[in-house]
């Protein structure tokens, strides 16, 4: 794999196998992410995911694999779960540590009350973006937290529109708010595909995290809306080209230095209940 594709997937998955439409046990999900973390490329592996209502179960099923480096993990809380992320924190010292907490918000008065959650890690709020998502992007900014878009499901009404996508990207970059995406990028490019692993499953199209995360560097050197939406429609993998010098999507350009600068501070990561399908179908596209 080249410098730039390196660049841009690095620490990109969040491993969420606990969730639809793997929704494997606790047990099956912590040996997968032990083995991910030891394989091959476990550079690309970033956070385990899990409900606040699960951490001690999650405490019992990894205490065999806690070895190394400390488990990084994203729980999925509320605001008067503070105190109960804390005491796991202050209980795994040096064996797991919840360094980020996502959540909701619908409007500016819920995004406020998540305050609590901002003493404990960095918080991502997950926001609607049907509608304009700017007083949302700027309530999140002004309390310094993070923000999160949910990109598809295991319906066809999960999935936003390209264009809904493009204004959360824009909006966030201008407020300089980091974002992360959550659910239906399985897969490199944007295609129709299975949204279940489930035999003669409906099909629909998915985004891919390809498109969305070179998006959000584009976002970020400030193309235009339209420009976006058309990157995150694209389906044609000879559009793209990737180098070690940097990825191109038509006739733009981002330098790996850009990429790496755009994953540090701006597009975190992205959920995904698989780990290798992500990956595997990557090293299946004829890319240039």
């Amino acid at each position: 794999m080249n410098a730039a594709l390196r660049t841009l997937l690095s620490e990109l998955i969040d491993y969420a196998g606990l969730f639809p439409p793997a929704g494997l046990s606790m047990a099956d999900a912590v040996a997968n992410y032990a083995a991910h973390r030891a394989s091959a490329d476990g550079w690309a592996l970033a956070r385990f995911v899990v409900p606040v209502a699960r951490l001690d179960e999650f405490e019992t099923a990894a205490r065999p694999h806690l070895d190394g480096a400390p488990w990084r993990l994203a729980v999925l809380a509320k605001a008067t779960d503070a105190d109960t992320i804390r005491a796991f924190n202050a209980r795994m010292t040096g064996r797991a540590h919840a360094d980020t907490v996502e959540t909701r918000a619908t409007t500016v008065e819920e995004v406020r009350a998540l305050a609590p959650l901002a003493s404990v890690a960095a918080v991502f709020v997950e926001l609607p973006v049907r509608d304009d998502p700017e007083p949302l992007v700027a309530a999140v900014a002004a309390q310094g937290m993070r923000a999160k878009v949910r990109t598809g499901g295991v319906t066809v009404e999960a999935f936003p529109a390209a264009d809904d996508v493009a204004r959360f990207l824009l909006t966030c970059a201008r407020h300089g708010v980091m974002m992360k995406a959550t659910a239906g990028l399985h897969h490199p490019l944007r295609g129709e595909y299975a949204l279940t692993y489930e035999p003669h499953a409906a099909r629909g199209a998915m985004f891919g995290y390809l498109n969305v995360f070179l998006a959000a560097s584009f976002a970020r050197r400030g193309k235009t809306p339209d420009t976006l939406a058309q990157l995150l429609d694209e389906r044609d993998i000879r559009a793209f080209r990737a180098t070690d010098a940097g990825v191109s999507w038509r006739d733009h350009t981002l330098s790996t230095k850009t990429l790496a600068a755009d994953r540090a501070g701006f597009a975190v990561s992205f959920g995904s209940c698989s780990f290798r399908e992500p990956l595997d179908d990557l090293s299946a596209l004829p890319l240039p």
